[in-house]
């Protein structure tokens, strides 16, 4: 493998780690690390995927993040499609961790998609606070939605915004936000191309400036005493220490964090002639780290305010799918329940998302139609095998079969989740011994 780099990228980091260019530059010419983060909010699914994948490497700033070859546990395989592990670059793991969410939380990842970031901060929340995940590309807020829905997370909304609009809605609302900002990204330039033949120093220029405009919005949604973690995946100063320098220039209720966490290097305010000392962010060198090239910067908001929590608008319709839950489920789910049309959504109480464009308005609950009620495939894998009230586990061979659309025989009558290892991936319906698909079509293989 090898990879021309820019000459003005290479003259620029040559300046920068000077002895240590070289081990940098050769960097490059190793293959990429990939990695796995097991969803903790699916209760066993560490064991689970050990049994494939064997005992792997851990990534020593992320609790729950391991190196693992995607080969071994691919896209498709039922524990994949169950939610209980997101491929995620393992710098990328770093950014969250440093944010120290608690239960609770109200959270705003603000540049969410496809979801990485937005998954791991659900799993910190543990089925408390809400997680607001928005993506101004629509396109990619139906990905970042589909994930969200995958992993099953139930206090999610997924915003199709822009960030000046959606500091207007939540001024002073989010204890937590996330900005993973759009970059140049030249910590991607060995596993994305792309991203090397369009780099630009005035590119580079161009990303900090479009960066500091969406911290703008997001310092207006952090509250007082609320914490903001800020990263990119470049290693442009302009990018990093300058954003930083920047944020602490302009907004003096705005104070740098140290972050703890083990295996990354400290930033550089003078790589910048910042006159802030900027060791307290955070950067990741793939020759140092096992990861690609990742920026980190946690701040802290002055102040003890708290988020003043909105109602929603409850359905008229809720009782359809209350009447489905008792007929098939052992839990009773709580939050609001709001309607799109005969689409039913269970909201996480405190915020309300009038006026604003939403993908996923909380948890798909599913379909009200003349009575009957269609349960959604998010609902099934939001719970445990245990919610249920038919279950009907299936082999290996039987899931490829049910994934393709298939249908299965079993004895369960009526509305029962399909699992494999104990783990729901999707919804049958039970008569004369067969149970018919229904397996969302989008997703067959």
């Amino acid at each position: 493998m090898s990879l021309e780099l820019p000459l003005q990228f290479k003259a620029r980091m040559q300046e920068m780690l000077g002895d240590d260019a070289d081990k940098f530059f050769n960097a490059f010419l190793e293959n990429e690390h990939t990695g796995i983060r097991i969803n903790s909010l699916k209760r066993g699914s560490l064991s689970a995927i050990k049994s494939v994948c064997g005992d792997m490497e851990p990534v020593l700033w992320c609790k729950n993040g391991y190196y693992a070859d995607k080969k071994i546990i691919s896209g498709k395989h039922p524990y994949h499609m169950g939610g209980l592990v997101y491929f995620q670059e393992p710098s990328a793991m770093a950014v969250v961790e440093a944010l120290e969410i608690c239960e609770g939380d109200f959270v705003l990842d603000l540049c969410a998609a496809p979801g990485g970031k937005a998954t791991q901060a659900a799993e910190k929340l543990s089925e408390t606070g809400i997680l607001v995940a928005n993506e101004i590309i629509e396109k990619r807020a139906k990905i970042l939605a589909e994930n969200i829905s995958r992993l099953g997370i139930k206090n999610s909304v997924v915003t199709n915004e822009t960030p000046s609009n959606l500091s207007k809605k939540y001024a002073n609302f989010f204890d937590k936000i996330i900005v993973d900002a759009p970059c140049s990204g030249e910590g991607m330039f060995r596993k994305d191309i792309k991203a090397l033949t369009e780099w630009s120093a005035e590119h580079t220029m161009s990303c900090a400036l479009r960066q500091k405009k969406i911290l703008a919005d997001a310092v207006k949604m952090l509250k007082g005493g609320g914490k903001l973690v800020y990263s990119t995946c470049t290693f442009a100063p302009c990018e990093n220490e300058g954003v930083v320098d920047w944020v602490l220039s302009n907004y003096p209720e705005m104070r740098l964090e140290k972050i703890t966490l083990n295996g990354l290097s400290d930033a550089n305010g003078e790589w910048v002639n910042s006159k802030y000392d900027l060791s307290g962010a955070k950067r990741i060198f793939p020759h140092i780290s096992k990861g690609e090239g990742h920026f980190l910067a946690l701040f802290k908001k002055k102040g003890t305010e708290s988020a003043k929590k909105q109602a929603q608008n409850p359905s008229k319709i809720a009782e359809e799918y209350r009447k489905f839950e008792r007929e098939n489920l052992n839990v009773k789910l709580n939050g609001e329940i709001i309607s799109f049309g005969e689409r039913l959504f269970l909201m996480p109480y405190g915020i309300n998302i009038d006026k604003i464009k939403s993908e996923l308005a909380g948890l798909f609950l599913g379909t009200a139609k003349k009575g009957r009620f269609i349960p959604s495939h998010s609902l099934c894998l939001a719970l445990e095998k245990g919610d249920f009230k038919r279950s009907a586990e299936i082999s290996f061979k039987d899931a490829e079969r049910f994934f393709h659309g298939e249908t299965i025989e079993t004895n369960a009558v009526g509305w029962t989740a399909v699992t494999y290892g104990g783990f729901p991936i999707g919804w049958g319906k039970g008569t004369d011994g067969v149970l018919k698909n229904h397996f969302p079509k989008n997703l067959r293989f």
